[in-house]
């Protein structure tokens, strides 16, 4: 049976329960460019699969964080560790990222998906399988054969959300996925998300939308000039910040 999200049926494929879970920690993290600290010392764990929004002014080091957390940038001071161990090659392969602007591929929409299943050496029986439910649940059937590129921006968003979740990776990173999206692709952006969630995988989101955080998150991380200025459970971040920096930004006022 399958779960429900929210009256969707949850149709992806469910994360492997069979090893644990991937607990994320990042020590004394620093990020330089240019002379200037980016990053200013972060230490921060997430340890189970619930939904982590990271939220903060523009110029905070949200997106910097994200990418540091992947592994796609590396620090200038300071460690990442999953489950206590640096990053190796079964991590990177049970983790991904959605970026504000998607990355895809001069293929059509169902090869975008296909790459990424062959890449995680999954079988042409299992392939085509996946590639189906995906394209379903991502409401792309119509656009399979379709240049990737001559999608609308939700088209090409939800493509590149179907593709991150089509290998069922535990932890999925996201860069302001609904940016400059109507509230009709808004809406399908975040059904795909909740029901990846109800399938296992961890979430954690880059959004300045106060109202996607509270439709989505169960915590908040507030970033503010590099630093961790509040990391709590939503419901106790909205109801009433410790920092003037997050009461400011929540209240909708300009924060420097």
């Amino acid at each position: 049976m399958h779960d429900m999200v929210r009256g969707v049926p949850c149709l992806l494929p469910a994360v492997a329960a069979s090893q644990p879970g991937l607990a994320l920690s990042a020590k004394g993290l620093v990020f330089e460019a240019a002379g200037r600290r980016l990053i200013d010392g972060i230490d921060l764990t997430l340890r189970d699969r619930s939904v982590t929004a990271i939220m903060g002014p523009n110029g905070a080091g949200k997106s910097l964080l994200l990418r540091l957390l992947h592994g796609l940038l590396r620090p200038t001071q300071g460690e990442i560790l999953w489950n206590g161990r640096p990053a190796d090659r079964e991590v990177v392969r049970r983790q991904a990222m959605v970026f504000q602007r998607p990355v895809l591929l001069r293929r059509s929409v169902a090869a975008n998906i296909r790459y990424a299943l062959q890449v995680h050496g999954l079988a042409p029986s299992e392939q085509n399988q996946r590639l189906a439910t995906m394209l379903h649940v991502a409401r792309l059937e119509h656009l399979a054969d379709r240049p990737a590129r001559v999608l609308s921006g939700g088209e090409q968003q939800r493509l590149a959300l179907a593709r991150a979740l089509s290998t069922s990776p535990e932890i999925l990173f996201l860069d302001e996925p609904t940016a400059s999206l109507d509230p009709a692709s808004t809406l399908a952006i975040e059904e795909l998300l909740q029901q990846a969630h109800a399938g296992g995988t961890k979430l954690v989101l880059v959004t300045h939308d106060i109202g996607q955080a509270k439709r989505l998150a169960h915590e908040v991380v507030f970033i503010h000039r590099g630093r961790i200025a509040e990391h709590s459970p939503k419901d106790s971040f909205f109801a009433g910040q410790a920092s003037a920096p997050a009461q400011a930004f929540v209240e909708g006022r300009i924060v420097l």
